[in-house]
């Protein structure tokens, strides 16, 4: 058990707030990975876990993405947690990594499911390495929702190979974008990486299941192929 700092705070969407946490020394994660944190729930201590949303860097501090739920008592104290404050936490504990590439990668997520896929892209930026073809998919309500978009957007207009596709379930009549689920397109943006690609999925239970279920019963992917995250 670490007593872990929260040091910082900002608004990532009307419901999601992102904390930076210093860990203090010795600690280190592989982008992908998520940490436990000891939340006082009711009179009790729960356990609340968080995929790491931000790189992996030498000094420790990260960055994970809280979404406020409705009734959620785990998620209303963190929103409302003044720093500084003392986070006893564990980890990093989870095998969702990017293994090493050996052919075009689609991401896919939706809500905060997008802060490991952040970490692995910016991982791979922070070492200079830049990925094959890869497509980041990710799904929300609204525009307003999006998060992390101006380093997607960095990242796309930065790496040639890489493109950012946001679809929104309820885009306002200015959206340009795509719209609908993120599973709707899965499809067609397997098909323009080759076809022939590696899945990083993360994200709720049931989006998850069609996108597997897609992959292996309508386009033939291995299950080896698939990597997958859930957080519900």
């Amino acid at each position: 058990m670490r007593e872990a700092m929260l040091v910082a705070a900002r608004r990532l969407s009307p419901e999601v707030r992102e904390l930076t946490i210093d860990p203090g020394a010795d600690f280190r994660f592989v982008a992908g990975q998520w940490v436990s944190f000891r939340i006082p729930v009711q009179g009790q201590i729960a356990a609340r876990a968080y995929s790491i949303a931000s790189a992996p860097r030498a000094d420790g501090p990260f960055q994970i993405a809280v979404t406020r739920v409705e009734q959620g008592l785990g998620s209303g104290y963190l929103h409302a947690l003044e720093l500084p404050a003392v986070l006893p936490m564990t980890g990093p504990e989870g095998l969702f990594r990017l293994e090493e590439p050996q052919r075009p990668i689609l991401m896919v997520a939706t809500g905060t499911g997008v802060s490991p896929l952040r970490s692995m892209l910016l991982a791979a930026e922070s070492a200079g390495r830049e990925l094959p073809p890869t497509t980041l998919l990710f799904g929300m309500r609204t525009e307003s929702d999006l998060l992390y978009r101006e380093d997607f957007e960095r990242l796309a207009s930065k790496w040639r190979a890489f493109r950012y596709e946001p679809t929104l379930s309820r885009a306002g009549e200015a959206w340009s974008g795509r719209r609908g689920y993120a599973q709707a397109h899965v499809a067609e943006l397997v098909r323009a990486l080759g076809g022939d690609c590696d899945v990083y999925a993360c994200g709720l239970n049931e989006m998850i299941k069609e996108v597997r279920g897609l992959l292996k019963s309508e386009l033939g992917f291995a299950r080896q192929r698939i990597h997958t995250e859930r957080y519900d």
